[in-house]
């Protein structure tokens, strides 16, 4: 309930206007582009002055100022979504080598917080295996993890571990590693300590198991079997949990006064932009994965596979830093979480 009429339209009158104004310039020249960043703040004041319609609409003293919403809301509809967005079809490169990493980098912090997770799970998980290692059994889920390394290197070396066929293991890891990334998301949905408990969890096996090959002095297969995919695969858990810190902190809220229902709209587009990115990323994981992890020395030098994927990290990390930049925006206007600013 808004107490002081006065002092919110004190408070949100710059925006009012600052919209007003946009929206003139974009009657004035239709045929302008945005830039990314013009195009984040219409939305941004957009969705402003939406709120701020929906908190005075039951004030009986408010009628003119009321009016006067209704008009901006109805213009700036009209601007920023019927003429624009139906003048721009959907076109998957784009929004993959632009949309994508532009809403990454927008959630940046929401990524490094999921980093932070991962990482301490990983240092939990080597320290706890290091002081105790029948913890193998509770921190390693997977069987072919809970021997000695030493007989697990020598049976891949020598032929006797196979995947299967290649299309359908690829199949399998795509399927499981993306089930992993949408329960780390979809677990957001409790606060947020969902998504941070699963981040946590999966950091501490990954810990357990480089602790364990490096303790067993086979560092160089533990790298030449994990970074090929793992440099794809790893960061897509991570914006998993990205999207999950989203997800959660809309539902809290926190200082932001925006609805509830106009928080999880806002967001929803980001959302789905983070989890389609991160599925085509976890199929390119998992084919590699398929056709190049699970071959060793000798058939594939350990040098040539650690230099595929540190190569492979250093793309991902240039595209998610620079993919979209510099790129005008015709079409519909990225959608950042209200009250971001």
């Amino acid at each position: 309930m808004i107490v002081d009429l006065r002092g919110f339209v004190a408070r949100h009158t710059p925006c009012f206007e600052e919209l007003s104004q946009l929206l003139q310039r974009i009657e004035e020249a239709p045929d302008k582009s945005f830039t990314i960043e013009e195009a984040e703040r219409a939305h941004y004041l957009y969705q402003r002055a939406v709120s701020a319609l929906g908190q005075i609409s039951s004030l009986p003293e408010s009628n003119e100022l009321r009016r006067y919403l209704e008009a901006l809301v109805a213009r700036a509809h009209v601007e920023l979504h019927d003429s624009r967005r139906r003048s721009t079809p959907f076109r998957p490169l784009r929004w993959f080598t632009g949309v994508f990493p532009r809403t990454f980098r927008r959630h940046l912090r929401a990524f490094l917080v999921a980093t932070l997770v991962t990482v301490l799970g990983a240092l939990f998980g080597g320290f706890a295996l290091s002081v105790d290692d029948t913890a193998k059994e509770t921190l390693l889920p997977f069987s072919h993890l809970l021997g000695d390394p030493r007989e697990r290197v020598a049976a891949e070396e020598s032929g006797e571990a196979k995947g299967g066929p290649h299309g359908t293991f690829a199949s399998y890891l795509f399927q499981n590693n993306l089930s992993v990334s949408i329960r780390t998301l979809a677990f957001g949905l409790f606060w947020g300590i969902g998504s941070i408990v699963l981040l946590f969890y999966n950091g501490v096996i990954l810990g357990a198991v480089c602790f364990d090959y490096v303790r067993a002095g086979e560092s160089l297969f533990l790298a030449g079997w994990l970074l090929p995919h793992g440099a794809t695969e790893i960061p897509s858990i991570l914006i998993a949990g990205q999207a999950g810190l989203l997800l959660g902190r809309a539902l809290i809220g926190g200082s932001d006064a925006t609805p509830l229902e106009d928080r999880l709209r806002a967001l929803a587009p980001d959302l789905v932009t983070l989890t389609g990115g991160l599925a085509i990323l976890l199929v390119f994981a998992a084919i590699v994965e398929s056709f190049l992890s699970q071959y060793h020395a000798p058939v594939l030098p350990y040098s040539l596979k650690i230099a595929f994927g540190v190569v492979e990290l250093l793309g991902l990390i240039a595209f998610l830093t620079f993919g979209g930049r510099n790129t005008a925006l015709t079409g519909t206007p990225e959608q950042p979480h209200v009250g971001s600013r």
